[in-house]
């Protein structure tokens, strides 16, 4: 990726890379919970929050790992999916990770606007922790009651809010 990013961008994406790469826990290293802390923070301190429209002069575009660390900045799904790849780098496993559609209802808007989060379910069953871009603390998904689930999705499942929208 390091090699990848110098041919693409240049020198300084390359070391951003290389700082990524020295940030990313191994995956026998620290517990999920420090692994979801640690990734969750860098992403959060180092990636600007920036509109499509902005960035890419395009309505939606869904940024790779290594268009987010080349731009330092993406929307909501860009850090969703930064943070999803490198958690699975880092050895936690796919099945407890869910990037997530939901509906975010920010205080000073009357309408709630698409947005997308990271969930992380320790178990199948359990409540989901939330790392989003929006709100840096990892919390249970009943701390955040701005928030409404529509959809989630990892790269094996697909999961629906409510009854199934085929039947």
């Amino acid at each position: 990726l390091q090699q990848l990013a110098l041919s693409r961008y240049g020198a300084e994406v390359a070391q951003r890379v290389g700082e990524w790469r020295t940030m990313l826990p191994p995956p026998q290293g620290p517990s999920e919970l420090d692994k979801l802390e640690r990734i969750n923070r860098y992403f959060n301190r180092r990636i600007r929050w920036v509109e499509d429209r902005e960035l890419w002069q395009q309505e939606d575009h869904w940024a790779s790992l290594l268009e987010t660390l080349a731009m330092g900045a993406g929307d909501c799904e860009d850090f969703a999916i930064a943070k999803y790849v490198s958690l699975l780098l880092a050895g936690v496993p796919e099945a407890r990770l869910r990037l997530t559609y939901v509906r975010l209802q920010r205080p000073e808007r009357t309408e709630p606007e698409a947005h997308m989060i990271l969930a992380y379910y320790a178990e199948p069953a359990a409540e989901p922790l939330i790392l989003d871009n929006f709100d840096g603390e990892i919390k249970p998904a009943s701390r955040r009651p701005d928030l409404t689930p529509v959809y989630a999705f990892n790269a094996s499942q697909l999961w629906f809010r409510g009854p199934n929208p085929s039947s």
